[in-house]
């Protein structure tokens, strides 16, 4: 009899049309669910006998309470080396073996400079008022030459970033707990000290991993330190900005807008104030959402599957 798999979180209905599942061969049944499952309880009940789950990012977590639920569960799958949304002790204490898969580029920094230029010149704004039927332009936007962009971390994707930056002719900061001058140096960044890095931003871009440690790292009193025409970028994860915070400074114009990838809560809920606010870009976690990457994504997953059947599993985090 095979072993059922599910494919979580396919929004785009598109997971088995980008790798060749046929690798697999009848040993697995494979059910792609398109719509996020919701709540712990209702993932727990939409994966009784599954003993292969494929998970994109961290859309949906598998904490200690779900794990244990799911008594059939042998193989967790997520796209990418890290998932902070499993619970990788609980795995391991329930026999689960836990794998990654390769991932390509850094689609995230396409994202986070869209964003950035739809705040400084309006381009979504203006296009769909054309399409609408409005005769010609209404705003005036900024040119980025000149501009400081604040990098709040400066790893893989904050490095990106400099380098974007610097194509601008932008002046570019950073800051993070353990970033040194010396690293800053290398890469031809000016390394400032933390209230410094929101008093100068004009564009400050979030490029830290979410973990205790960062968990609300920007709130009220930072959003004080920032001037009222400066923008906030987050491709990062929303619970490093204390939402509350973020949404009163945006309603009091304490800062000029936003720019955001990421939410407390995905998917963002329809009422949420967000949504309403004329000051903010959104996109609904678009980051990693490209092609190249999802090619390798599920490639990535149908080697991991085909290795645990061979006994032989492959990029095991736990």
């Amino acid at each position: 009899m095979p072993l059922r798999c599910a494919i979580l979180d396919d929004y785009q209905n598109v997971a088995l049309s980008m790798a060749d599942w046929s690798k697999i061969g009848s040993e697995v049944e494979i059910k792609v669910f398109n719509e996020h499952l919701g709540a712990a309880d209702k993932v727990a009940a939409a994966l009784q006998g599954f003993a292969i789950v494929c998970a994109m990012r961290e859309r949906t977590a598998f904490s200690r309470t779900v794990i244990e639920a799911l008594p059939d569960l042998k193989l967790l799958i997520t796209t990418g080396m890290r998932n902070a949304s499993i619970d990788l002790e609980a795995a391991r204490a329930h026999g689960i073996v836990v794998c990654g898969t390769p991932a390509f580029g850094n689609a995230t920094a396409a994202i986070a400079t869209g964003l950035m230029l739809e705040l400084a010149r309006h381009i979504g704004y203006e296009n769909a008022r054309l399409k609408a039927g409005a005769p010609w332009q209404t705003t005036i936007g900024l040119d980025l030459e000149g501009m400081t962009l604040a990098l709040l971390g400066l790893g893989k994707l904050g490095t990106r970033m400099a380098e974007i930056g610097r194509a601008f002719k932008m002046n570019v900061i950073a800051w993070s707990q353990n970033l040194t001058a010396a690293a800053c140096q290398q890469v031809g960044v000016e390394h400032v000290s933390r209230d410094d890095l929101f008093r100068r931003a004009d564009f400050l871009s979030i490029h830290v991993q979410l973990s205790e440690r960062t968990r609300g790292l920007i709130g009220a009193k930072e959003f004080g330190l920032m001037k009222p025409s400066a923008f906030l970028i987050n491709t990062s994860r929303g619970p490093i900005v204390d939402e509350a915070a973020l949404i009163a400074a945006l309603r009091a114009k304490h800062i000029a807008g936003a720019g955001l990838d990421v939410f407390d809560v995905e998917p963002l809920p329809i009422e949420h104030p967000l949504r309403k606010l004329n000051n903010v870009a959104l996109t609904p976690h678009l980051g990693y959402v490209a092609e190249q990457n999802y090619r390798a994504f599920f490639a990535g997953m149908v080697e991991d599957i085909r290795g645990f059947l061979d006994r032989k599993p492959v990029r095991v985090l736990a």
